[in-house]
């Protein structure tokens, strides 16, 4: 019932009586209990249609809110969302994530903290959404639990999505960065309204996302899409294409002289980045036009069985790479359309994300959305008022501290300065 108002399925009560096949006492009933619970509240009165105007019954997304944060190796975003997945404010600040967790656990709750007394008004955190470099493994039939973070150095064996839940009280549901990247831009991105949809992101490491039918696809252990360890010429996707070995060669030319903006980029900075290749590119340099062409290319023969596997309606390419301009997106979809069987690129799109850090957030946020109303879940809290009071939470809070409290600590190397 509260999943066919909240998605706007059904909306008055002759319409909930028709898509739940329930009948007109028990609809009455539960919508009596949705309305003591403040999370329906009634509307306006819709046309008559031969007989009483129907009156209008309508989800109330600010009754909790959403928290969602984004970590990456030299960045940090968080945002604040009603129950909607409606993103409400967002904030990006560069970060030192090798440093260790303690204090980016400390700097997280702050932001939290600064972020719902600026926008949350009175309503209570429902759920965090946690976005993190590489693969999450997901155990089987665990709702709640606390993945490992082993992108991070120093940050493995560290409980810190246990303590993340147990500062804010509220559960914690974690993705990969490249997951909650696809559902941003499926929900708010170019992606609204389809069903199939891959998104890639290029940078410092290349994966994708998959939405199929509607539905993320993650894999048997929550690894699916890691494309950039896919052997081609020259070595795998990540070696050829990443952003460590543009940056590479952009400096290998600008040191040689190959590339004339580069080696004036180089004298005048002291480094070269990756936009510096876009730039490059966008002012004439050959060597910048062929280092994209030639990435661009590689991505798309990577990308070309994908897209004949899943036939997607869309491909979406995010991230620092992508950013560089048109001749690498040129060359990308040169590259699909020339080896996709003609049926399969017959309508499909190939475009970069407008969405920049907001996807990774926007996604976050529409993964607790979603985790916190799956029927499953749901039976589990709705008659408690609030997901917080949900047994399986609550048996997360007390495995979290009595795991905090018997994990010895785990030996950290030596500081300070060598003598």
């Amino acid at each position: 019932m509260l999943n066919l108002v909240r998605t706007g399925a059904a909306t008055t009560r002759q319409e909930l009586e028709h898509q739940s096949e329930l009948g007109r006492a028990v609809v009455t009933d539960r919508l009596a209990t949705l309305l003591r619970l403040g999370l329906i509240e009634e509307g306006e009165l819709g046309p008559a249609i031969g007989g009483r105007a129907p009156r209008h019954v309508r989800f109330r997304p600010r009754m909790g809110i959403i928290l969602a944060a984004v970590l990456d190796h030299s960045s940090l975003a968080v945002g604040v969302s009603d129950l909607s997945g409606r993103l409400l404010a967002e904030h990006h600040e560069a970060v030192e994530l090798g440093a260790g967790p303690e204090p980016v656990l400390q700097r997280l709750a702050t932001l939290f903290a600064w972020m719902l007394e600026e926008h949350g008004g009175d309503a209570s955190i429902w759920g965090v959404g946690l976005a993190v470099p590489g693969a999450v493994e997901k155990p089987d039939g665990q709702r709640l639990f606390a993945p490992a973070l082993k992108a991070f150095q120093n940050w493995d064996g560290f409980p810190f999505v246990e303590q993340l839940a147990t500062l804010v009280d509220a559960p914690v549901w974690v993705r990969s960065g490249v997951q909650t990247m696809t559902m941003g831009e499926l929900k708010s991105g170019s992606g609204i309204g389809l069903t199939d949809m891959i998104f890639v992101k290029l940078g410092r490491s290349i994966s994708a996302g998959v939405v199929s039918e509607g539905t993320l696809h993650r894999g048997a252990q929550g690894a699916a899409g890691m494309i950039g360890y896919t052997f081609i010429e020259g070595g795998n996707l990540e070696s050829v294409a990443g952003s460590e070995a543009l940056v590479r060669e952009a400096r290998q030319a600008a040191e040689s002289g190959r590339s004339p903006y580069l080696a004036e980029v180089l004298a005048r900075a002291g480094e070269v980045a990756v936009t510096d290749t876009g730039h490059g590119a966008q002012l004439g340099d050959p060597f910048c036009i062929d280092l994209l062409g030639r990435c661009g290319r590689a991505v798309g023969e990577v990308l070309a069985p994908l897209a004949n596997l899943l036939n997607p309606s869309l491909i979406v390419l995010g991230g620092n790479v992508a950013e560089t301009g048109d001749i690498l997106l040129a060359a990308v979809r040169e590259a699909v359309y020339r080896q996709s069987h003609p049926v399969v690129t017959r309508d499909l799109r190939i475009v970069r994300s407008q969405m920049g850090g907001s996807a990774g957030l926007v996604g976050a946020a529409q993964v607790v959305a979603e985790a916190l109303f799956d029927p499953r879940f749901l039976q589990g809290w709705i008659t408690l008022g609030s997901p917080r009071e949900h047994p399986e939470f609550k048996e997360f809070l007390s495995r979290a501290a009595l795991d905090t409290s018997t994990r010895p600590a785990k030996p950290r190397p030596p500081g300070g300065t060598r003598g």
